[in-house]
C-alpha cells in the first residue's frame, strides 16, 4: 500500500462531516471558527520564520514563497491557504469535506486569488511535489496519523520544507480545549478527541518514520492579555518543522 492510498484510508468520514458542517461561516471571525482566527497570526508569524531561515529569505520581501510550490492540507475553507498565495506561491489546498472546498473557493475568488482547491485525499497529488507542505491541527482528526504522516513526505520536494501544528496530548490541552473551549461553546462540541492528541515525541517518531527529520520545534500558548502567542512551551499546542 503506498503513501497516498494510506492518506486515503486514514480520513475519518466522521470528522470530515464534522468540518463540513461547519464551512458556511468558517471565514466568521466571531462564528463556529473563532479560536482558528486567533490562532493564524502566530501561526503565519512562525510560518514565515521557518520560510526566511529554510530558503535564506529576507524579513521584509512580501513575497518570500515566489515561483515556489505549496500546498496546505486539510485547508477547510483557506484561513492559511490564502496567506500564503499571498506571500507568491503557487498554492494547492486539499480537505477531506467538499463543503469547505465550496466555501474555500468561492471566499478566495472574491479575494482575486488564484488557489487550486480540491475535494479528498492526497491520492490525487502522488506526482507533484510541493516545496511547502502545511498541515495546521488535522493529524489529530485522522484515523491512521502513521499513514497520513508517509503520505505527506511523499507530497516534500527533496529541498523542501513541511509545517506542522497539532494539540499536544496533555492535562492543560485537555483543560483548555475540551473542559473550557467546548464548555463553553468557543468550540464547537465534538471538535476534539484528546486521546487522538499526539505528543511531539509521537508525531517526531512517526516524522523519522517516513523518512524525514524534525529541525525545529515550537510551541503555541495562551496569554489573558496577548491572547494566542509563539512560546516555548509544547503543553498546549506546537509546531514542529521537518525536512528530508
Amino acid at each position: 500500500m503506498n503513501a497516498s492510498t494510506q492518506h486515503s484510508n486514514s480520513i475519518d468520514p466522521a470528522e470530515a462531516a464534522h468540518f463540513g458542517a461547519l464551512a458556511a461561516d468558517w471565514w466568521d471571525p466571531a462564528g463556529s471558527s473563532a479560536m482558528l482566527h486567533r490562532m493564524n497570526p502566530p501561526r503565519l508569524r512562525y510560518i514565515r520564520e521557518r520560510i526566511d531561515a529554510h530558503w535564506h529569505g529576507n524579513d521584509t520581501t512580501l513575497k518570500p514563497l515566489r515561483g515556489r510550490r505549496a500546498i496546505d492540507v486539510g485547508c477547510g475553507a483557506g484561513l492559511l491557504t490564502e496567506p500564503l498565495a499571498r506571500m507568491g506561491a503557487s498554492v494547492t489546498g486539499i480537505d477531506a469535506a467538499p463543503e469547505n472546498i465550496a466555501a474555500a473557493r468561492a471566499h478566495a475568488e472574491r479575494q482575486g486569488l488564484n488557489i487550486d482547491y480540491r475535494a479528498g485525499g492526497t491520492e490525487q497529488l502522488a506526482a507533484e511535489p510541493f516545496d511547502l507542505v502545511t498541515s495546521m491541527e488535522v493529524i489529530e482528526h485522522v484515523s491512521t496519523p502513521a499513514a497520513f504522516v508517509a503520505a505527506l513526505a511523499a507530497l516534500l520536494a527533496p529541498d523542501g520544507l513541511m509545517i506542522l501544528s497539532t494539540p499536544n496530548r496533555t492535562p492543560l490541552s485537555r483543560l483548555a480545549m475540551i473542559s473550557v473551549g467546548e464548555g463553553l461553546g468557543l468550540v464547537p462540541r465534538g471538535t476534539h478527541d484528546w486521546q487522538k492528541f499526539l505528543t511531539p515525541d509521537e508525531l517526531t517518531a512517526h516524522i523519522e518514520a517516513a523518512g524525514l527529520r524534525v529541525i525545529d520545534r515550537k510551541g503555541l500558548s495562551f496569554s489573558v492579555g496577548h491572547g494566542f502567542v509563539l512560546s516555548d512551551s509544547l503543553a498546549l499546542d506546537y509546531f514542529l518543522t521537518i525536512t528530508r
